[in-house]
């Protein structure tokens, strides 16, 4: 006998907890401006992610090493003030957490208060345990983010699958294991082979949030910009393309070009 799907009014930490445990997968796709926070939140998503990935599809940078503390807190006041309904994370950047806990735990309180996000994701597990418990401490919910971290691109090298060795694999689930015991509220794991995001996912009690992982986790995460077909480079194996917004807004500009120089636009109608 099914169970009716509860209606959440206003997504929480604790909702998504719930979502596992109901078996409802939990939908996440990034934003970082208003128009598209309002958009997203009115068709009925779980969670927005103003992600560091702003650094690539919003600034054009090669990685997400680039952005700073101050432009995340820009990007995540736009998306709070689109909102109604969805939970807002956001991704402390690069350098504002890894060195010191302290200063972990100063970025993610500005983020809070400047920008009104409703929590923080960081990347890494056992290396950041201290700055985890201190944010956590200040009654922040962290999310975590394990796997493939784009962050530490430099560290690897590339952007292939992580933890397909044994050791890498048992090092993972360790990391789960420990961001389950310090309090965390999700994970993201990103680019690891399905089975063994499909048994992290099983193993803990709290959501964990897929990217190239599988559909054995309880959530999925995409990069909105992609998933709406807006960039057209990039094409891994887990990007589902729902829309192809590059060629049709390719098309309307060429059309707005066109009907400038030909002196269609504006018609009479168009006209005071």
């Amino acid at each position: 006998m099914s169970v009716a799907k509860k209606q959440y009014k206003r997504i929480t930490v604790k909702s998504l907890v719930e979502m596992k445990a109901n078996g409802e997968k939990i939908s996440m796709l990034t934003a970082y401006d208003y128009t598209m926070a309002k958009i997203l939140d009115g068709a009925g998503l779980d969670v927005l992610l103003v992600g560091d990935s702003a650094s690539n599809v919003m600034a054009g940078h090669e990685t997400t090493l680039p952005i700073t503390l101050d432009q995340m807190i820009y990007h995540a006041s736009s998306v709070v003030r689109g909102i109604e309904r969805c939970l807002v994370v956001v991704d402390l950047p690069f350098g504002s957490y890894q060195s010191d806990p302290k200063e972990a735990l100063r970025s993610a309180i500005r983020i809070m208060k400047e920008s009104g996000g409703h929590s923080i994701k960081l990347e890494g597990g056992r290396e950041v345990k201290e700055s985890i418990k201190r944010i956590l401490n200040a009654g922040i919910p962290v999310m975590g983010h394990l796997g493939l971290t784009p962050q530490s691109i430099y560290k690897f090298g590339t952007y292939t699958v992580r933890a397909k060795e044994e050791e890498e694999a048992e090092k993972l689930m360790d990391d789960a294991f420990l961001l389950e015991r310090l309090g965390c509220f999700a994970i993201v794991l990103e680019k690891v082979p399905a089975h063994l995001a499909k048994k992290v996912a099983e193993s803990i009690s709290i959501p964990v949030i897929g990217i190239g992982a599988g559909n054995g986790v309880d959530g999925q995460v995409l990069v909105t910009h992609d998933m709406l077909g807006m960039t057209h480079e990039f094409n891994p194996r887990f990007l589902r393309r729902y829309s192809d917004l590059y060629t049709e807004m390719t098309g309307a500009f060429q059309q707005y070009v066109t009907d400038v120089k030909s002196k269609d636009f504006p018609s009479d109608d168009e006209q005071y």
